[in-house]
């Protein structure tokens, strides 16, 4: 007889763990496009489960709120206030946007071009079920006075993809329902036949998950039904003016000179194996006044996209225009047929012309032998073309002058995208009259360009954010500014000095910096100098004061092959290792793949940044009286030719004896009483930690995790081998395979609607093969959650059951605690 457990329901951790998860988050921030204002919008901590639990529509890889026609589970502000940006970096009075309903929910905020108005969206809970029950508003920055955009209340929006732009200071670019919309298809007693998927025209096509696809005629019906828009143009007062066609737009992009759009819409014959991003896509360019100037694309169906890292769609891919210049458009087209695994030269090639081209006059083409990534714009003058191949992990940076045909393309930076001792950083960028990036061209007495590069400043002792002045001519830098670093952890956030041209004067500049340091939570200032006086604009106080005096420390140490290992150790407030003795703990991780020893090594964290305390985070059982050391690295080591996963059992046991040596030599974890667990991929590391290592760990906490690599046999992570081709690892990496092995007790959490290859079936099938064996286990299925948490009480739930995990079969009933964090995600 099988017995359920003695306790059913959702549960609370305890108050000290809910009185740190239900903190509020602070406002995020979004500057105008003139820097003279600054946006603040609230926002909720977590949403309830009646909310995920609202039924939706899944369609080709996205999920639809059919109540309001937009996506479903999406998260939203509460409130807006508005700040002017004075001269001395103060903030002006505080306008609160009003006039739209109280409680609404606000969503897609977004400045007009010029920064005088905000438009967003709102939604009524009162009206759910509605067919009309999100709207778009628009308010005066300088009053706060908001208002409906449209008079016609026949109009309702189309949310689905991208809703709104803004063409120009007083118009927008809407997807609306069609009016001629009627009601949604009703799914046929008896379908339409049965489901067929066929191969004979013999592709190659290897996918790595097909769930939440269309999977018959009724489906392609649905999709069509709630994605097809009508684009309206509306002016603030109200004027509309129907534009194009009704299609399925994914893509809206207005010109900067205000008189094109580039308008992407997809198409069938739809796939029941990928998502809408890989439907047949057209790109088509119009004017704003409704006049169709001709088509620039339109792609087949991308099913057979090789799975090889750096592979790509064949064809046109990211038509974007160019920022700095009125109607200029530019595009990549790979060279090897997309197949990163065809050896070419060259393999990408960026082309640019002008949107109405003159007969016979060819685009422009710059070649390039690694696959493209980016280009940031420098007003004509110059513009930062970056590639990057992944196996090699190569990166290179190109300085072109797009408008001089004369000019050569100058190599500026050549190095390892994993090296981030030596990472340049990225260019500062401003915007433009029209609202678009580009770099700011620094003004200085020296001869040639100049531009400001910020970066993390990965350094030996920790990160020390920086601001370099570099001569993109020669290439020569200096450094005019970095991070303190006695106390203070900064970061530059934006530039806030505004130019037409982008042309800001070096002893004019004006930035938006975060500072924090270990006890105070991060605040914003205002940078002006040339004497870099800082100015105060936030006072966010401590949110959580019961944890203000938590020790934390940035902690060395090798594994047996000398590889070089970094963690972060919290210690309780109080505690005192050589009187309190040693405490129990929990190693939280998440493996990392790196083709050099000495990239693996590498410091990427802070001694001075705030402890960052979220509500998945294990800092919450400092409250408890554990301890925690956060992101002990695991670094899985490929040098060369050789795989990084053929010795990722042996490096990842290496890694993790080094991480428990290290902090059991320092007294402040007891030997018997360490725990390992993870999320994702982490949980894949503490099975296989459970079963390799079980002299280390008392017992593991795994979610979301895949345990059985023979069900994604296509690859994962950074895995890109197939099952065919490398069986051995899969099954050796795989520790379904080796169940009963483990003996430790192991808690599984998994979101029922996990759409990830990380499905619910991989824990569920673990649990049985655990159970088959005897092992001590317990399995926790989430209703209604997806690869991560959201709803309040999953969320609380699992710190409940993660509390009494920890409590029952590490702790033990002692008084002495420790948890261990790994990675970014708990």
């Amino acid at each position: 007889m099988i017995r359920l457990p003695a306790v059913s329901g959702y549960r609370l951790p305890p108050k000290e763990i809910q009185e740190i998860v239900d903190v509020p988050p602070n406002p995020s921030y979004h500057l105008s496009p003139r820097r003279d204002r600054i946006m603040f919008l609230k926002r909720r901590a977590m949403p309830p489960l009646s909310e995920l639990a609202k039924p939706d529509k899944i369609l080709a890889g996205i999920r639809i709120d059919s109540s309001s026609n937009m996506r479903s589970r999406m998260s939203f502000y509460t409130g807006i206030s508005i700040h002017l940006l004075m001269d001395d970096g103060s903030l002006g009075p505080e306008k609160v946007v009003h006039g739209y309903p109280d409680g609404a929910k606000i969503n897609f905020v977004t400045w007009s071009p010029d920064g005088q108005n905000v438009a967003f969206t709102v939604r009524y809970e009162d009206e759910v079920g509605s067919d009309s029950n999100l709207a778009l508003w628009v308010a005066n920055a300088e009053s706060g006075e908001a208002r409906p955009l449209f008079r016609q209340t026949d109009i309702r929006l189309n949310a689905i993809f991208e809703l709104f732009v803004w063409v120009d200071h007083s118009t927008l670019l809407v997807c609306t329902i069609p009016s001629s919309r009627g009601d949604s298809p009703k799914k046929p007693l008896v379908p339409f036949g049965p489901r067929i998927r066929s191969n004979e025209q013999n592709n190659v096509i290897q996918m790595r998950a097909t769930k939440e696809m269309l999977k018959d005629l009724h489906e392609e019906e649905l999709f069509d039904y709630y994605a097809t828009s009508q684009l309206v143009l509306v002016s603030l007062d109200g004027i509309v003016k129907p534009v194009a066609s009704p299609a399925i737009y994914t893509f809206l992009n207005p010109s900067p000179d205000e008189k094109y759009l580039m308008l992407t819409c997809v198409h069938k014959p739809y796939s029941s194996i990928v998502s809408y991003k890989r439907f047949p896509k057209k790109v088509e360019l119009w004017t704003v006044h409704g006049r169709f100037v001709r088509e620039l694309c339109d792609l087949p169906l991308a099913e057979n996209i090789p799975i090889a890292a750096n592979s790509v769609r064949r064809g046109k891919r990211l038509i974007r225009w160019r920022p700095d210049m009125p109607s200029t458009l530019y595009w990549v087209e790979a060279q090897d047929g997309g197949d990163a695994n065809v050896e070419v030269a060259p393999r990408d090639i960026v082309y640019m012309e002008p949107a109405e081209p003159l007969n016979g006059e060819k685009p422009h083409a710059l070649k390039l032998d690694l696959r493209y990534r980016r280009i940031s714009w420098c007003y004509g003058l110059h513009a930062l073309v970056y590639e990057y191949w992944h196996k090699t992990r190569r990166t290179r940076t190109w300085v072109i002058s797009p408008d001089c045909n004369d000019l050569s393309p100058r190599l500026l930076f050549d190095r390892s995208s994993e090296d981030a001792y030596s990472s340049p950083g990225s260019p500062m960028m401003c915007r433009t009259p029209a609202g678009t990036l580009a770099i700011a061209k620094i003004k200085t007495n020296y001869e040639g360009t100049y531009i400001l590069m910020k970066g993390q400043g990965a350094t030996p002792k920790g990160g020390i954010p920086f601001l370099d002045l570099l001569n993109i001519t020669t290439g020569a830098k200096e450094r005019i500014w970095e991070s303190g670093v006695d106390k203070y952890y900064e970061s530059v956030l934006a530039l806030m000095s505004y130019h037409p041209k982008c042309e800001i004067q070096l002893n004019e500049l004006k930035f938006l910096i975060s500072k924090e340091s270990r006890s105070e939570a991060a605040q914003y200032y205002v940078s002006i100098w040339p004497d870099k006086k800082q100015v105060q604009i936030t006072s966010y106080p401590h949110p959580y004061p019961q944890l203000a005096s938590l020790q934390r420390e940035i902690i060395r140490y090798e594994r047996d092959d000398g590889v070089k290992l970094t963690a972060t150790l919290y210690l309780p407030p109080g505690y005192n290792p050589s009187k309190d003795g040693p405490l129990a703990c929990l190693i939280w991780s998440y493996p990392g793949d790196f083709k050099s020893r000495e990239a693996a090594g590498q410091v990427r964290r802070s001694p001075n940044k705030f402890a960052r305390i979220n509500n998945s985070f294990p800092l919450l059982w400092l409250s408890r009286g554990f301890a925690v050391l956060a992101d002990p690295t695991i670094p899985i080591i490929g040098e060369g030719d050789e795989e990084a996963n053929d010795r990722y059992i042996e490096q990842l046991i290496a890694s993790a004896e080094a991480a428990v040596n290290e902090i059991v030599r320092r007294g402040v974890a007891h030997p018997d009483k360490i725990a390992v667990g993870g999320h994702s991929y982490g949980a894949f590391m503490t099975a296989n930690l459970l079963a390799h290592a079980p002299h280390l760990f008392c017992c593991g906490i795994a979610r979301s995790g895949a345990y059985n690599r023979t069900l994604t046999p296509f690859g994962f992570q950074k895995e890109v081998r197939t099952l065919w081709e490398a069986a051995d690892t899969y099954i050796k990496m795989s520790p379904f395979m080796i169940a009963n092995k483990i003996k430790k007790p192991i808690l599984l959490i998994h979101g029922e609607e996990d759409s990830k290859v990380t499905t619910a079936m991989q824990s569920s099938q673990f649990y049985d093969a655990l159970k088959g064996h005897g092992v001590p286990c317990r399995l926790v299925i989430l209703p209604f959650e997806g690869h991560r948490y959201a709803a309040r009480e999953s969320v609380m739930h699992v710190i409940w059951e993660t509390d009494r995990w920890l409590q029952k079969y590490c702790a033990s009933n002692s008084s002495n605690t420790l948890i261990i964090k790994s990675s970014g995600e708990w």
